[in-house]
């Protein structure tokens, strides 16, 4: 061993080690068989940044460049339901509505993964929090009838009028509380309908680590509550290595975005500090079957993005699935 090794040498020689021993609480387990890595990495593409397209003109576009997976969300121009850290009206979603929403990109030999919904799950007034679980039940309906399983969401993010106390919201001992109270419900109403709800972290919330996420989901314990990993949102927490040490149980979904150290804003694949070739290496190693969805991006980069993302597999050695 060298006599100096840095922090990522470390923690990568440490995370080969911990696939021959044993797992301790926290680490993950050994990767998964040969036979799923290769079968190469799915790549799919959010919604959210197109805007400007209709449902049927966003099929036809990702359908023409070969794109075969979207994570939904409802932001299109013929469907503005789309609203953060808050809820929207969705009354009149109806079924029908939202089968012939899918209909249009099944048609076009698209797959829906996920529905993003990211209401706010963390607002301190106990009314607010029920009307935010309320409409979240909604969008898991709304799921259902596109016959889309799984939906995705932040912790939410609360910022009041008066001065930040010594501890912020986010990290207080009771909040905690209420928080796993409230993945409890969710989950409960998940199970309900049978849906599974992803938690991505962001390191300025509540799930502001891998570890702490793992903690969450731990304490939560459902198979109906697991995580979406966006390593984007926890380069300046966490190193790769750790998140996907800490989170792979409950990985079912990947972001493919990119940001700077020490910046706040996320950009698309490509223009950040992220090592994309040892992000997708974990992820054909640990989650080869969870979809690397690009985020960040629209109609005027997403190939662009996509170019880097399958840039970066083939230089790992690795396949992209068709």
């Amino acid at each position: 061993m060298p006599a100096l090794w840095n922090r990522r040498q470390f923690l990568r020689a440490t995370a080969t080690a911990a696939a021959a021993v044993p797992c301790a609480a926290g680490v993950l387990p050994a990767a998964e068989p040969a036979a799923s890595r290769a079968a190469g990495l799915t790549i799919g593409v959010s919604t959210l940044g197109f805007a400007d397209s209709t449902n049927s003109q966003l099929a036809k576009e990702l359908s023409e460049q070969g794109i075969r997976t979207i994570q939904l969300f409802l932001s299109q121009k013929d469907s503005r339901y789309w609203k953060y850290n808050g809820r929207s009206d969705v009354s009149d979603l109806t079924a029908e509505r939202c089968q012939a929403i899918a209909g249009v990109y099944r048609s076009a030999g698209i797959s829906i993964h996920s529905l993003g919904v990211y209401t706010n799950l963390i607002h301190p007034d106990a009314a607010e929090r029920a009307a935010n679980l309320d409409y979240f039940e909604a969008m898991i309906k709304i799921a259902r009838a596109m016959d889309v399983r799984m939906l995705i969401t932040e912790s939410g993010h609360f910022r009041s009028n008066e001065p930040e106390p010594p501890v912020p919201h986010h990290f207080q001992e009771e909040v905690w509380k209420t928080m796993v109270a409230t993945g409890k419900e969710l989950a409960r109403r998940a199970a309900a309908h049978d849906a599974v709800v992803l938690c991505e972290p962001f390191f300025r919330s509540f799930f502001a680590s891998a570890k702490r996420t793992r903690v969450f989901l731990e304490e939560v314990d459902s198979p109906h509550l697991k995580a979406l990993l966006d390593p984007a949102n926890l380069i300046e927490i966490n190193d790769l290595d750790e998140m996907f040490q800490q989170l792979q149980p409950w990985i079912e979904c990947l972001h493919a975005k990119d940001r700077k150290l020490h910046v706040d804003r996320g950009v698309p694949a490509g223009q950040g500090d992220l090592d994309y070739e040892r992000f997708v290496t974990l992820a054909a190693e640990r989650t080869p079957n969870a979809p690397l969805i690009l985020e960040y991006v629209g109609s005027q980069d997403y190939q662009q993005a996509r170019a880097h993302l399958e840039s970066a597999i083939r230089k790992a050695g690795l396949s992209v699935r068709s």
